[in-house]
């Protein structure tokens, strides 16, 4: 099937992130597109404003009728996630019928093999670094396009669309789904352990990546954090080294320091310094991030002052160290943390800028396995919290496994001051603590949909100081 063919787009799983931002393109280049998802959520409610049609019953009876129309089948494309369970009955339909079926990586791989592709990929980081990389690209002349594994709080969308020959992509590990791409420039941020599930084991991560890397067009630029080690053809690439403030890489950090709550610093390149950098946003694991996003604009040849400029005014990501409440009195912060790593760097970001102030987390685990996987590791990392609020496991895509819930966490978890509770008792709980100074929501489940909720309570708490 010739993309030019196609009239009519359904995802079975539409409100995914990756899967929302490819329903955005077919959307905006004109095609009919439809989509079930499990849920109703913030992302799925603006795509059916944009003008997709979206149903939450596995049933094929909610299907729109053009695109179970079995003589258009020639005519329409069928997107799906691998997380969507093989006995789903309007997947099962379209596969018994012939329709042309594709993952949501294949189709992006189409889609990028007609650019020029900058790929972020790594195990964590990579969507604010996808997304201030095509924020700098964006502002700038070159423009871009760009696929996004978050929201932009800049552009309020996932999907960037121009006429430039770059296009942005959040290359996702996950299912190996970064396989589908032939970057000519890159980014490996991290190679942890994660998605055991898929994987088995770090070693078959690290021949994951080791693929992607491989995969790269020859003479492109790859800039990886140092001390990854992966097998990299240096006779065929361009390799670069990026990091905080080690001075042995390539790209890093010098002279940062925080005012108004906001990292200023330098960055040394390979070839001298760039002074004055002010970040948009806080954590100090966005300045890291920042100069993997600095690295491909500095390397495509960005003007140079535009990237500044971009640096500057750059919003952040929904869910990524994202401010909900800020005063004197009470900080609110939700972040899409869902690793023992990530977790511990979102902490330690707020510790450099809060200190002095008691945090308070509240955390939801994200899939049995990943809980089973890494229970001594989440309680390590939660432990640095003052206070742990402590939610049920959010299944996702998988059953229960015997033995397998919150309390392998809770249990090692060294602070005194921790509880646990299910997502419907959360504000009841939060009602009662009285010394909440910082807090912050971490999860990948559907905690983003106590975000609201907690806002107006501490929004009212505030009132009363």
């Amino acid at each position: 099937m010739k993309f030019s063919d196609i009239t009519r787009v359904y995802f079975v799983g539409i409100g995914g992130i990756g899967m929302s931002a490819l329903a955005r393109y077919f959307h905006k280049n004109g095609k009919r597109v439809a989509g079930y998802d499990r849920s109703e959520t913030q992302l799925t409610k603006e795509l059916v404003r944009e003008g997709m049609d979206i149903h939450y019953a596995d049933d094929l009876n909610s299907v729109p009728f053009p695109m179970k129309d079995i003589s258009q089948k020639d005519h329409t494309l069928v997107v799906y996630t691998p997380a969507v369970s093989s006995d789903h009955k309007v997947f099962s339909f379209f596969n018994a019928n012939g329709y042309v079926i594709m993952k949501r990586a294949q189709v992006l791989g189409l889609i990028a093999a007609e650019k020029k592709c900058i790929a972020i990929s790594g195990t964590h980081g990579k969507t604010t670094t996808s997304t201030l990389t095509a924020h700098i690209f964006w502002q700038s002349d070159e423009s871009c396009n760009a696929f996004l594994g978050g929201i932009s709080k800049n552009n309020n969308t996932n999907l960037l669309l121009s006429d430039s020959k770059y296009l942005v992509v959040e290359a996702d590990e996950y299912d190996r789904s970064f396989l589908h791409l032939y970057p000519s420039q890159a980014v490996v941020t991290y190679v942890d352990a994660d998605h055991l599930d898929i994987y088995g084991s770090i070693e078959a991560i690290v021949d994951s990546f080791n693929q992607f890397v491989a995969n790269m067009k020859d003479g492109a630029q790859l800039v990886i954090k140092k001390g990854v080690e992966l097998k990299i053809d240096r006779n065929r690439l361009n390799v670069y080294t990026y990091s905080l403030r080690d001075d042995q890489a390539d790209f890093y950090a010098r002279d940062i320091t925080i005012r108004d709550g906001l990292y200023h610093f330098d960055i040394m390149t390979p070839t001298g310094i760039v002074e004055k950098i002010k970040l948009g946003v806080p954590g100090i694991m966005n300045v890291e991030n920042t100069i993997a996003a600095f690295s491909m604009a500095y390397l495509a040849g960005i003007n140079l002052d535009d990237i500044k400029k971009a640096i500057a005014s750059f919003l952040g990501v929904r869910r990524r160290f994202d401010y909900q409440v800020r005063s004197s009195n009470i900080i609110y912060i939700d972040d899409y943390a869902h690793h023992p790593k990530e977790i511990a760097a979102c902490l330690r970001s707020l510790k450099e800028l809060y200190g002095d102030k008691k945090i308070t987390g509240i955390f939801q685990p994200h899939l049995f396995s990943r809980t089973k996987d890494f229970a001594k590791e989440f309680a390590e990392s939660l432990s640095m919290l003052d206070s742990l609020i402590l939610l049920d496991i959010y299944p996702a895509r998988e059953l229960p496994l015997e033995g397998v819930t919150s309390k392998l966490i809770f249990d090692s978890v060294t602070i005194k001051d921790k509880i646990m509770c299910s997502l419907q008792d959360l504000l009841n709980i939060l009602e009662t603590k009285s010394e909440i100074e910082v807090l912050v929501t971490m999860g990948a489940g559907n905690i983003d949909s106590m975000v609201d909720p907690i806002k107006k309570l501490l929004t009212k708490r505030l009132k009363d100081f």
